[in-house]
């Protein structure tokens, strides 16, 4: 290994490798193949790493992955960038500390590549403006993909509708599988997991009828305003997107708007499973009262790339996503000044919390979760339970929620709570006990 691919090995981590995928679902198709038994032909010079991953194709997929910007070339047929095999090779490379075979003379495949891009670099050395014409053709080569993908979704409603609502239940996993799975060929990969998802939430829920019908209006919903995105605004535009999982570069994100404020870490929530580990930290600007959620990830049983510490206040500059309120963000710029805060701010009472989530569902009619700060909230266990503010009106719990720590730690007395309200129910992640936030 040269002194050049072991300095590169050690400045690109796993972390950083799954910070490039454009969605969830890429990152963990990625930790999948991330094995070095999966692939032939692997190597790596100062520049390049190789390899070919048998795919469902009849011939391996050849990947190549350019270590300088990054940049990925790969013959599968999906158009995600990066696709899961070219982050594999990259997550491969990265967790070997810059190895992958003792090979250093590039494949064919990947010195044609490597020498094209070459090539394309001398040529725009003298013209550094990007081509206009190439990039509205890219835009329009994807939208006629998606929305022949819209198309065909659309007709797969209609047909749901016609055989109501209950025959849905007796279809097998491959009626959902199936349906999302060509969603995700048409570059909708949101959309296309919401519906894989409903088909475990139709036997699941007992109240599967009504979360299904609310789920098919917002389908459909996101079919009509596909159809009309170009009367859109900006920031409808931006909501239908993440909806339907069209991600936008970070560099495009860090040029838009920006917002400098005093932050306040008021709730993290986690996910993970066998191959990822995803957060997201909401926050509170002190000056202007906005609210917005940063999303981290990571390989499941490391730590967070970004490390957000709750009940402190972050002093600096935050990115916004394209959207309506409360938006995602990721903080811009250099080194932000950590302090501690002191309790939760902004609380409010529930009619208040819930006449805000009406105005936020309102301008984004996709919402699947909603920040609450709550003031003075008594927990009521039982069958179902509540919690309760001082004017006696009460949130439904979700199933989760740990009743019995959040008891404790209020010893039955009204605290202020932090959470997501999701599906009609509130889902707690923090609440202030001695004028600090604990974690639920």
């Amino acid at each position: 290994m040269t002194e050049r691919t072991a300095d590169l090995g050690s400045r690109w981590t796993v972390e950083r490798v799954l910070a490039l995928a454009p969605d969830t679902g890429s990152a963990k198709a990625a930790r999948g193949l991330a094995n070095p038994r999966t692939w032939s032909d692997l190597g790596s010079n100062s520049s390049l790493v190789w390899g070919k991953c048998q795919g469902s194709a009849r011939s391996p997929y050849q990947v190549t992955v350019d270590l300088n910007e990054p940049a990925f070339r790969c013959t599968c047929p999906s158009r995600k960038f990066p696709c899961k095999h070219g982050l594999a090779l990259l997550l491969l490379w990265a967790a070997n500390d810059g190895v992958v075979a003792d090979l250093e003379t590039a494949e064919p495949f990947a010195a044609d590549w490597a020498a094209e891009r070459a090539a394309r670099a001398t040529r725009s050395a003298t013209t550094k403006a990007p081509d206009p014409e190439a990039q509205a053709k890219r835009q329009a080569d994807r939208e006629s993909l998606m929305s022949a993908g819209v198309d065909d979704f659309e007709r797969w409603l209609h047909d749901i509708v016609r055989q109501g609502l209950a025959s849905v239940r007796r279809q097998p996993p491959g009626f959902w599988d199936t349906a999302g799975a060509r969603l995700v060929d048409a570059q909708v990969p949101g959309l296309g997991e919401r519906v894989r998802a409903m088909g475990s939430a139709v036997h699941a829920r007992h109240d599967w009828a009504p979360h299904l019908l609310g789920e098919l209006g917002r389908w459909y919903l996101a079919v009509r305003a596909w159809r009309r995105r170009g009367d859109l605004d900006p920031a409808a535009m931006g909501d239908l997107r993440a909806f339907l999982g069209w991600s936008r570069r970070t560099e495009e994100v860090r040029g838009g708007e920006r917002l400098t404020d005093r932050w306040w870490v008021v709730g993290l929530s986690q996910e993970e499973d066998e191959r990822l580990l995803s957060q997201r930290t909401w926050l509170y600007g002190e000056r202007t009262g906005d609210v917005v959620v940063l999303l981290d990830f990571a390989v499941a049983g490391a730590a967070l790339n970004v490390a957000h510490v709750l009940g402190s206040v972050v002093d600096g500059e935050v990115a916004l996503y394209p959207g309506a309120p409360p938006r995602r963000a990721l903080f811009a710029g250099d080194e932000h000044k950590v302090t501690q805060g002191t309790g939760l701010p902004a609380a409010t009472d529930v009619r208040s919390a819930l006449d805000r989530a009406a105005a936020w569902l309102a301008g984004n009619p996709w919402l699947s979760r909603i920040p609450m700060a709550l003031a003075g909230m008594t927990v009521v266990p039982g069958d179902t339970p509540l919690l309760v503010d001082r004017n006696g009106a009460a949130l439904t719990l979700t199933p989760d929620t740990d009743v019995w720590q959040l008891l404790a730690l209020s010893g039955g007395h009204p605290v202020p709570v932090f959470g997501e309200w999701i599906d009609e129910r509130f889902r707690p992640l923090s609440a202030e006990i001695d004028q600090r936030l604990v974690s639920l």
